[in-house]
């Protein structure tokens, strides 16, 4: 009689600009590893954003600063796979790759802020996003979802109460966690270092060292 085998963990993914990457970014990455019991959180840099003008910053180089970020971090892996594609960097595209790599019975987790959240209808294939992965939402305090619309009915059919759905099935759930708040913006460091102001304490030391060595957001 053959036993049945358990699930594999879950596997996250985050993607942002990381313009540049810093704490506020690598503890929530931290935080959903052990709440969500993930295998391993892939911080993926978006090379050509949709919704935004393309970053001063290299994408090159926003990539390379995840990973120094990350180093000796096991559970925190830099994934630049939308530097290897041309055109826009789709949220999809990726999934779909990454989908194709894990197989279709591994659970794949897209983490998002609440502020992504309400603008997800203008997402490339959003309502295809579910086919493919769950959906992670991170909440802050006082944060609020779209109450009415086609974005909060999406949220209200698909909303699971807890993690364990997300380890029980692929795809299809959307779930809201709450995780500490740690006030920190890139833009707040690039206006430190544009300013000649020390962002040193709210990222890693590694990165400001690359930062200083090429002379990035000066």
């Amino acid at each position: 009689m053959s036993r049945e085998r358990a699930p594999l963990a879950p596997v996250g993914v985050f993607g942002g600009t990381f313009d540049p990457v810093h704490y506020g970014h690598l503890r929530s990455a931290l935080e959903l590893v052990e709440r969500l019991q993930l295998d391993h959180l892939r911080l993926m840099p978006c090379a050509v954003p949709p919704h935004r003008d393309l970053p001063t910053c290299a994408a090159a180089h926003r990539a390379a600063m995840v990973a120094l970020a990350v180093a000796g971090e096991p559970r925190l892996v830099c994934d630049s796979r939308e530097l290897e594609r041309e055109g826009i960097s789709y949220t999809i595209d990726s999934l779909a790759e990454l989908r194709r790599e894990l197989g279709e019975g591994h659970s794949l987790c897209l983490v998002m802020g609440c502020d992504a959240v309400h603008g997800i209808a203008t997402w490339h294939r959003w309502q295809e996003l579910l086919d493919l992965a769950h959906v992670v939402v991170i909440a802050r305090p006082g944060w609020q979802l779209p109450a009415a619309g086609p974005v909060a009915d999406w949220l209200h059919r698909h909303r699971v109460a807890g993690p364990l759905p997300l380890r029980e099935r692929p795809n299809g759930g959307i779930l809201i966690e709450e995780l500490r708040p740690l006030a920190i913006s890139s833009t707040e460091i690039r206006r430190l270092l544009a300013s000649g102001r020390s962002p040193r304490y709210l990222l890693p030391q590694a990165v400001l060292d690359y930062i200083e060595t090429h002379n990035l957001y000066h």
